[in-house]
């Protein structure tokens, strides 16, 4: 199967930016069009009413972090036309939506890599997705 279009899910974390890095090396490889898809978690949008910090501040910061993030990753990117999606909502249904919607045809991820009890009781985005996607997931660690 040809790849054409390859969505590559982040966040700011290390194994999100190596997962980057491969999925645009990718695109680049095989002159596909590539995504980067950063989902902001309404949920961490954490506000504090004694530091006189509202809900909608909050979430304006985690607004910026991922417009930072995807920035500093486009800089990467030497290939064709760059896409780049902000939704905010819940990762794991937001990676799956969007690849639907922009008709993706693999889906790049960074995984922690945890095993055993932690994995087990934290769970993976990543795994979630993998499980529930119509589309070829590759894993990144």
């Amino acid at each position: 199967m040809a790849y054409k279009k390859i969505l590559i899910a982040v966040d700011s974390s290390e194994y999100s930016m190596k997962a980057a890095k491969k999925g645009l090396e990718l695109a680049h490889q095989l002159g596909a069009k590539a995504a980067l898809l950063f989902v902001i978690e309404k949920s961490k949008a954490f506000g504090n009413v004694d530091a006189g910090i509202t809900h909608e501040q909050a979430l304006i910061v985690l607004k910026k972090e991922a417009e930072q993030t995807l920035d500093e990753l486009a800089e990467m990117y030497n290939g064709n036309e760059l896409m780049k999606f902000m939704p905010e909502g819940n990762p794991e249904e937001d990676i799956l939506k969007n690849a639907q919607n922009w008709k993706a045809n693999l889906l790049v991820l960074g995984t922690h890599g945890r095993t055993g009890l932690k994995h087990l009781l934290m769970g993976s985005v990543a795994e979630r997705v993998m499980r529930h996607s119509d589309i070829p997931v590759m894993m990144v660690s």
